[in-house]
């Protein structure tokens, strides 16, 4: 029997073998598809050796029986690249200009906007499970799990150009001391600056919540660039808050992004993107067709949502529910606290009202209903075959935790036209 008759690619990726504990915490299914789709660039040779073990657990899976050597296993994952085809949504470029990695991945918004401007994904990761699935479904890779460990950060690969991280804000203990390097020990940010440290890219993007300008008074923003700047000999003009509203979606959503350049390229100048001359509104985005009835709130929570806000406004305060009309913007989509109810919408299409779930009193005949998933998808500048795989809870806090992808793509396309400049360095 053939070893290509063996076993398939589907196979290897290791749904089966996941669920027997089989794919040791996720790493054979990273490397593997990442040894695919990078077997052409040079830099397989970092996942080569995890890929060849993950084959061989996938045909010891199979065929108990037999004795599988690595060599085997090796013949088997070079017939597989035969059969390997790039067939995903969104594949890079067959001649990209330059590669990135894309940390804290998310969905795989950063992924998504470099890889229009031309650019190679060759490493990934990102730890939640739910967002696994939707970055596979979309890219046809796995990505490594928890960046913080030090073998998932063994599996980066030497020579990219440009580091991409959305990582999350931590609190930085800087009390009393210089705000450098060994002070950002503990946070997630310590782990992006050892990244840089040892490969020392062309160029990082970091993009991060508009708070963190005011983060502990502004200290952990000093610190973070102090380390950029400074420990790890970066240029890193000063950072910009960029809303999405002017990038091209109907969503009000500002961000905080810094980038910098490795010192030696001799950028000493640089200007993030100015507001495209371009206003939309949330009905470019709606659903064109009557969605389902389960996204229309019911009587009894609309009208718990009606007494929340009226007690906050006999407070003076402003907050409680919001219904976006279509000629509106969008507030910023989120996962937490009231992030689907202060994006609220008017949808007047519905004639069934029969519930399909479990809800207390009667759907509401004012046409009031959550935005669904596309919507969000729609907001953040995801098109419309991206493909979502996952549940809508999952869903709603995958976009809701994601970048908009054309405030990074314009940005991004600025860093591009720098390194490029420079691709000999």
């Amino acid at each position: 029997m053939k070893i290509k008759e063996k076993t398939s690619i589907e196979e290897v990726c290791g749904k089966n073998l996941k669920k027997k504990g089989l794919d040791d915490s996720g790493y054979g299914q990273a490397a593997f598809t990442h040894y695919l789709h990078n077997r052409e660039n040079g830099v397989s040779k970092f996942f080569k050796n995890e890929a060849v073990q993950q084959v061989k657990r996938a045909l010891a899976h199979k065929y108990p029986a037999e004795v599988i050597t690595s060599k085997t296993a090796e013949e088997a994952l070079q017939n597989l690249i035969s059969d390997f085809k790039k067939d995903v949504p969104f594949p890079h470029s067959p001649n990209p200009e330059f590669t990135f990695i894309d940390l804290f991945a998310g969905i795989g918004g950063f992924r998504m906007a470099m890889q229009s401007l031309g650019g190679k994904c060759v490493f990934t990761s990102e730890w939640d499970e739910q967002s696994k699935k939707t970055y596979e479904a979309n890219y046809g890779e796995v990505p490594f799990g928890d960046i913080t460990k030090e073998r998932t950060k063994k599996f980066i690969p030497d020579g990219f150009d440009v580091l991409c991280a959305g990582f999350p804000c931590q609190a930085f203990s800087i009390a009393g001391k210089r705000g450098g390097f060994e002070d950002t020990r503990g946070t997630l940010f310590f782990d992006v600056a050892e990244i840089i440290r040892r490969k020392k890219p062309k160029a990082v993007f970091l993009e991060n919540v508009k708070g963190l300008f005011n983060h502990d008074k502004g200290k952990t923003l000093k610190t973070i660039l102090n380390v950029l700047r400074n420990d790890l000999g970066y240029f890193v003009p000063e950072p910009e808050i960029l809303n999405a509203k002017n990038f091209g979606v109907p969503q009000n959503r500002e961000r905080i992004f810094i980038v910098g350049f490795r010192k030696d390229l001799g950028v000493e100048s640089f200007e993030y993107p100015k507001p495209f001359n371009q206003n939309t509104t949330f009905q470019e985005v709606k659903e064109k067709k009557v969605v389902s009835v389960k996204y229309y709130l019911s009587d009894t929570y609309l009208n718990t949502l009606i007494k929340h806000k009226q007690r906050h406004e006999s407070k003076g305060n402003g907050f409680g529910y919001e219904v976006i009309p279509d000629d509106g913007t969008a507030n910023a989509v989120v996962c937490g606290g009231m992030g689907r109810e202060r994006n609220l919408v008017y949808d007047d299409r519905l004639e069934d009202f029969t519930p399909v779930t479990h809800i207390k009193g009667e759907v509401n005949r004012r046409g009031i209903r959550k935005m669904t998933p596309r919507e969000w998808a729609r907001l953040q500048g995801f098109p419309d075959h991206f493909i979502i795989p996952v549940a809508d809870a999952s869903a709603y806090k995958q976009f809701g935790n994601s970048v908009a992808v054309p405030a990074i793509k314009a940005t991004a396309c600025e860093v591009v036209k720098r390194i490029l400049k420079n691709r000999d360095t």
